[in-house]
């Protein structure tokens, strides 16, 4: 055998071995494949649920629904609950400028040089209070009530401070002087009380100043 013949069966040799190694590499890859493929198969059978436990959630599945359902009918509930007691809460709050058109003609009245002391402005004013009465009356019969002010306590929630007023007698913070009645609807607001506030006198609060810093 010449040298030729012996390279190319050298050569033959190596091709064959070659093929081989990477028909061996295929299969290995296939095995593999398969053997995952078995492992995810066997993993999802362990994932199946029981019946008891498929029931338990879709019981709970369920309960959820019900509760959402009972959630969804409170809310209906109290949005017409809202709506039967609040429903006139709009016209309530634009009726009280017919209140306050009332208070100011009265005022004008009252303070018109040439109706003063005399027997036409008398029941001109009975007539206005008469109206003014019968108006807070129907109101209180629909649960708007004015808000308390002179001499209570400034509360945010219900008065709004216009003014200060130098006053002595009263604690600072005091409401001295209503502008502008507030109202409540039940238990929400209409409006608030524009007041005036009582505060120390300047003289006062500046001794209180001198003391406090010949104290300290």
């Amino acid at each position: 055998m010449d040298k030729e013949e012996i390279k190319k069966n050298i050569n033959n040799s190596k091709t064959e071995e070659d093929k081989l190694d990477a028909q061996i590499a295929e299969n290995d890859i296939e095995a593999q494949k398969s053997e995952d493929k078995n492992s995810e198969s066997e993993k999802n059978d362990d994932e199946k649920l029981t019946p008891e436990q498929e029931l338990e959630i879709l019981n709970d599945k369920l309960a959820r629904t019900f509760a959402e359902m009972e959630n969804q009918r409170r809310r209906f509930e109290k949005e017409k609950e809202d709506a039967y007691e609040y429903g006139g809460y709009s016209f309530a709050k634009e009726a009280l400028n017919l209140l306050d058109n009332l208070e100011r003609s009265k005022s004008v009245l009252v303070n018109d040089d040439k109706l003063k002391d005399t027997e036409a402005l008398k029941k001109i004013i009975e007539h206005l209070d008469i109206i003014n009465n019968d108006m807070l009356s129907i109101f209180k019969k629909n649960n708007i009530e004015p808000i308390k002010s002179i001499n209570e306590k400034l509360d945010p929630n219900l008065h709004q401070a216009m003014m200060e007023v130098e006053d002595d007698t009263k604690e600072p913070g005091t409401i001295v002087q209503e502008i502008q009645k507030g109202f409540m609807m039940k238990e929400r607001l209409l409006r608030p009380s524009l007041v005036g506030v009582s505060k120390k006198k300047v003289k006062d609060m500046k001794k209180e100043e001198q003391k406090d810093e010949k104290s300290q």
